[in-house]
């Protein structure tokens, strides 16, 4: 790993033994600080990335649950409209049997 971080440039935070640089620094080098933001940068947007997916999955779940009362409902609806519709061809029936 220290090679590749090689390629960025003196890292004096991390391994000073590793990597002598020409001059002593005081505070961290670009190299180090773009390191510092790439790996913070990567963090916040694992943290973002899932949160939402795990906003999106509960919100599926949810979906999910609603849709499948509605559909139990659809059917009890069906069920209760034929029950209305048998009815009324009885009472047509009734009726015409008394005229």
């Amino acid at each position: 790993m220290f090679a590749i971080l090689g390629i960025w440039g003196c890292l004096p935070e991390w391994n000073s033994a590793v990597y002598e640089c020409s001059k002593q620094f005081d505070d961290m080098s670009n190299a180090a600080s773009t390191w510092v933001g790439l790996i913070v940068g990567v963090l916040i947007g694992v943290v973002i990335s899932w949160w939402i997916y795990n906003r999106q999955k509960k919100t599926t779940i949810d979906q999910d649950k609603v849709l499948k009362h509605i559909e139990e409902l659809e059917k009890k609806h069906e069920n209760i409209l034929q029950n209305i519709l048998s009815l009324d061809e009885k009472i047509d029936s009734i009726l015409e049997k008394r005229k």
